[in-house]
């Protein structure tokens, strides 16, 4: 009975060898590359970043990506990809470069709580994202004078922080369902809902949003208030609230289906901004 258990996990071991490779290899046809960017300062941590390029040299003009926050550690979070939102921008001639923000994946330092303060706790890992723009922005590859900077859920949150920030050559954020979940924090959705305002109220470009109804993370309520205090205090936003989305609208923008509902929105907003948008590639 021991000698068939063992073969048995002997076997399991094996076969999952060959799927962890395969979740690893690099998407050829995107030029992915894994580039490791150092933020500047005593002692500051590295930063793991994934960067995807169209075919030819370039300059591109280049969309951040910044990932969401999943439960627990976030030293175990793997390193995000987007591979969807990557393909269809890449084909359009976009760079597209997605950060692990400190204490994520393989990224150094630890991860920037900042307690209940949940602006404070954007507006630090707006503060990563603003060393890999200043990293990639020296590159003769890419436009740094035509960034748009999106954002998924905690990366919502961090693109509006950013936003804030007004740097050179960022002229568009998008955001989808972002904001970041403290129910330890007395308050915090009325918490969540001023810190988009003071974002808002600094922030001198355009952004587009997402918000669907069934969002296990916000309910619609919480989202709507988000964007009305971002917009009274100053904050140029246009609003898609496309409804439902198959059992949790808070994954529409990395999954199959949700591309017909956001990419359509994103090349009406790339074109305000006076972005190509024309498929270049297959």
């Amino acid at each position: 009975m021991r000698a068939a258990w063992r073969i048995a996990l002997a076997l399991t071991a094996a076969l999952a060898l060959p799927q962890a490779g395969r979740a690893q290899e690099l998407a050829a046809a995107l030029r992915e590359e894994i580039v490791v960017v150092d933020k500047p300062g005593l002692l500051a941590p590295s930063l793991e970043t994934t960067l995807y390029r169209p075919r030819g040299d370039g300059p591109f003009p280049l969309v951040i990506i910044n990932h969401g926050k999943a439960s627990g550690d976030p030293r175990f979070q793997p390193r995000a990809r987007y591979p969807l939102a990557a393909r269809e921008l890449v084909r359009r001639g976009y760079a597209v470069v997605v950060p692990m923000r400190q204490g994520f994946s393989k990224s150094g330092g630890l991860y920037v709580g900042s307690g209940c303060n949940v602006e404070g706790n954007g507006l630090a890992q707006a503060d990563d994202v603003r060393a890999v723009l200043q990293h990639y922005a020296k590159r003769p590859d890419i436009d740094a004078t035509r960034v748009v900077v999106f954002g998924q859920s905690h990366g919502g949150l961090t693109t509006l922080a950013l936003g804030s920030l007004n740097l050179p050559g960022v002229i568009g954020l998008v955001n989808f369902a972002g904001g970041l979940r403290q129910e330890q924090c007395v308050a915090w959705e009325m918490g969540l809902a001023t810190a988009f305002g003071n974002y808002g109220h600094a922030t001198k470009v355009p952004s587009l949003w997402f918000y669907g109804d069934n969002d296990s993370y916000w309910t619609v309520p919480v989202w709507r208030e988000m964007l009305r205090q971002y917009t009274e205090a100053g904050g140029q936003a246009r609003i898609v609230a496309y409804g439902p989305f198959g059992s949790d609208a808070h994954g529409m923008f990395g999954a199959r289906a949700g591309v017909a509902i956001w990419l359509p929105e994103v090349e009406k907003f790339f074109r305000e901004l006076g972005l190509p948008f024309d498929k270049a590639e297959p």
